[in-house]
């Protein structure tokens, strides 16, 4: 049993030093952080400019919405237990890959599109992977990608705005 067990920390360290975004180990992630974040040990954070963004755009009745690799649980974590508080009431919703999928496919963000019950071209979808650019705006959606410090190289060529801080994104 013991050997059983190393291994699967071993896979587990594998997935994560590669980044996999795999389902089942987005769930095991969540429910360890659920006594890390609800201990108080570790807090979520938001950059400064993205939490104006979010009240402003809240305050102003625009719905919110999280699309992450994370699972639904973690972000609730996260977004639960930042050093500003609780910020779910700023968030109408969450997404994950397992419902509605892949964020590398377009067919995820119709999916989504389908769920909130708008028209894509309404939704203003932001991400600071280009994957995931490329497949929300094929979707219909309008796209944003962020770029901050450790943010993969962009190609040339790849048509998305681009913004350096959530300052520079119009109401």
């Amino acid at each position: 049993q013991e050997k059983v067990i190393q291994s699967a920390v071993a896979f587990v360290f594998y997935c994560m030093d590669r980044d996999r975004k795999i389902p089942s180990l987005k769930g095991l992630q969540g429910r360890m952080w659920k006594q890390a974040f609800e201990s108080g040990e570790v807090v979520g954070h938001v950059y400064d400019d993205a939490l104006r963004a979010l009240k402003r755009w809240h305050a102003h009745g625009r719905k919110l919405y999280i699309y992450s690799s994370g699972s639904v649980q973690a972000q609730k974590l996260l977004f639960g237990h930042t050093k500003e508080g609780n910020l779910l009431g700023l968030l109408s919703g969450h997404y994950d890959t397992v419902m509605p999928g892949s964020k590398i496919e377009s067919k995820s963000y119709e999916t989504i599109v389908k769920d909130i019950g708008v028209e894509a071209n309404t939704i203003l979808f932001l991400t600071d992977n280009i994957d995931e650019a490329l497949a929300a705006k094929e979707a219909g959606m309008q796209v944003i990608v962020s770029v901050r410090p450790g943010t993969k190289e962009l190609p040339e060529g790849h048509g998305c705005v681009c913004v350096t801080s959530f300052h520079a994104i119009r109401d």
